[in-house]
């Protein structure tokens, strides 16, 4: 009776720890959201290789009527690549396709164009998996619901009603690693020609069924019956996507609509593959190249992290309007999936991520945290000063804004992370160990910042002020203006608008090709100011950038703030979309 009394109190104890557990996730969850103004996430928690937690919170939409739930659907954005890829895997090993043959010896209905880099290098599908085959086409804004939709044949040769170019070598297959979502649509057509079934019908018998992902569908677009348990897509504003969401008929390479709950089902069988069980969706030998490094810690449809018994595999996704992150051990039986109905570029989804792997133990994971930060009082004008925007890494702004005696970073026009003041120009991250150390020069004035982590420290340079920060200033050359809204009309438009027009660098033409379509309704630019970076080391587009232009521009909707990047020769390198 005794042991019996005692095994009992042991097992309580268990069960108040796992509730006390979750108790505080769920309000770790809550809280980020809250300062992130997600209207809705949904979570799955992978643990000894069964799913231990599904738990949705929040709101299908902002209105915030009707919750969500483990069952609502979610666009699963490029995580679609690392299923499909099993699609493309079990075709292998049925011998139907090859990973190392020329995909053009099996493609019928469209082939990859020949060119001066695939005469020697042919594109593969291994190629196609771990994004080294040089096909361009990073990835795919989806349509609007109502819109026409293309095939996929004109989504590859980037012909109407298509918004995306051409799919095409410009660079010797497997010589470098480049992201692209165009190589998955190659895949896509590959499949259907060597299956003779549509997509999504293949991808349910083959992949969805036998791991019992019940509510997932490559659909595009969506059944209604399927409409009726989805969330609704937010922007970084938090705006409502228009129609709810966007179609992708780049189904391999963006169209899953799926849960949390059925994506850790779909870890879970890649670890019981990867562990050589029995009936599992691929062999032990073809989910051991799958979770090889081809190049760049990219394996074959999903990246790697660590090795050895700690590996994880994952991916993360974007749609329009959604955001999704996976990631689960090969060996360990743990994984995680979030998912949530907005774009965030802020590190929510890293963050729940540590507390996840802290609460439910993962080995070898180390989260970045910082000590308790002890304020000192800083003078209102010197945060001022240090307020703006900086060049974290190429092509990778950062900014940072004042409140409450303390620095925040400003991402989709919340603040984000804390940084407190140590000294009056050192500021230390609130939650992770990264510093900040702002030298300002005899003016007042600061160009540049020191960033250090527990991995070094770099010198950042400055971009500039926040837009609210000066008063804006007549326009020393209208002439000029008028030209760089040319020049930014042609980068929204994409295609011979970028060829064609004048005052734009080489490197903009070329990655600008396929356009950026948040200009396109422009109606009015007016000058805000401009600030002399020449000598800063910031670099866009193989362009060094000398000067920066601010300006505001009118749409049919709401304004927008665009920060211009111009050469010395005063050509349009590149344009950044900023929050006031």
């Amino acid at each position: 009776m005794r042991q019996l009394i005692q095994s009992i109190a042991v097992l309580s104890l268990l069960f108040l720890a796992a509730e006390s557990r979750a108790d505080d996730l769920d309000e770790f969850i809550r809280k980020q959201m809250q300062k992130r103004h997600v209207p809705g996430l949904s979570i799955a928690i992978i643990q000894d290789g069964k799913i231990v937690k599904a738990q949705g919170y929040g709101f299908i939409d902002k209105n915030g009527t009707t919750p969500v739930t483990p069952s609502t659907l979610f666009q699963a954005g490029s995580i679609s690549k690392s299923v499909a890829a099993v699609g493309a895997l079990r075709l292998t090993e049925e011998g139907k396709l090859s990973l190392d043959e020329d995909v053009n010896t099996k493609l019928k209905t469209w082939k990859v164009p020949e060119n001066e880099f695939t005469k020697d290098k042919k594109v593969t599908l291994r190629g196609l998996l771990s994004h080294t085959t040089g096909l361009t086409v990073h990835g795919f804004p989806g349509y609007e619901v109502g819109t026409p939709i293309p095939t996929v044949v004109q989504i590859l040769d980037g012909t109407s009603p298509a918004n995306t170019p051409a799919v095409r070598v410009d660079f010797v297959p497997g010589t470098r690693w480049r992201y692209s979502g165009g190589g998955y649509t190659v895949m896509q057509q590959l499949m259907l020609d060597v299956t003779g079934q549509p997509f999504p019908q293949f991808m349910q018998s083959t992949v969805l069924g036998p791991l019992k992902m019940a509510e997932s569908t490559y659909q595009q677009p969506l059944p209604a019956d399927k409409a009726k348990a989805t969330a609704t897509g937010h922007y970084g504003d938090r705006n409502l996507v228009k129609g709810r969401w966007h179609v992708y008929p780049e189904m391999a390479a963006a169209g899953l609509w799926t849960t949390p709950s059925d994506l850790a089902r779909f870890a879970m069988g890649i670890q019981s593959a990867f562990a050589g069980k029995p009936g599992a969706i691929l062999s032990k030998s073809m989910t051991q190249q799958m979770l090889t490094d081809q190049k760049d810690n990219d394996g074959l449809g999903v990246f790697l992290e660590g090795k050895g018994p700690t590996m994880r595999f994952g991916h993360n996704g974007r749609d329009e309007g959604f955001d999704a992150f996976m990631t689960a051990g090969a060996e360990t039986g743990q994984g995680l999936v979030i998912m949530i109905n907005a774009n965030d570029n802020s590190r929510m989804m890293g963050q729940i991520t540590e507390e996840v792997a802290k609460q439910y133990h993962w080995p070898d994971y180390k989260p970045m945290v910082g000590a308790k930060r002890i304020a000192v009082p800083v003078a209102a004008k010197a945060l001022t000063a240090y307020e703006g925007r900086y060049e974290l890494n190429n092509n990778q702004m950062i900014t940072f804004v004042a409140s409450k005696d303390r620095l925040y970073t400003l991402i989709d026009g919340f603040n984000d992370e804390e940084f407190v003041p140590e000294t009056p120009t050192h500021f230390a991250s609130a939650d992770r160990d990264i510093y900040l150390t702002f030298s300002p020069n005899e003016k007042g004035e600061v160009t540049e910042l020191l960033w250090k982590t527990n991995k070094g420290e770099r010198k950042i340079p400055r971009i500039g002020p926040l837009f609210n920060a000066p008063k804006s200033a007549p326009d020393p050359d209208p002439t000029r203006t008028r030209k760089i809204e040319v020049a930014l009309m042609a980068l929204a438009k994409g295609g011979k608008a970028v060829e064609e027009t004048p005052g734009i660098t080489p490197g903009a033409r070329k990655d600008f090709a396929q356009g950026a379509g948040v200009l396109a309704d422009l109606k009015s630019i007016t000058f805000i100011n401009a600030e002399d970076v020449k000598g800063r080391g910031i670099e866009r587009h193989e362009g060094k950038v000398d000067q920066i232009l601010n300006y505001k521009f009118g749409t049919t909707n709401a304004p927008h703030y665009v920060i211009v990047h111009l050469t010395s020769d005063g050509l349009v390198t590149d344009y950044d979309v900023v929050d006031k």
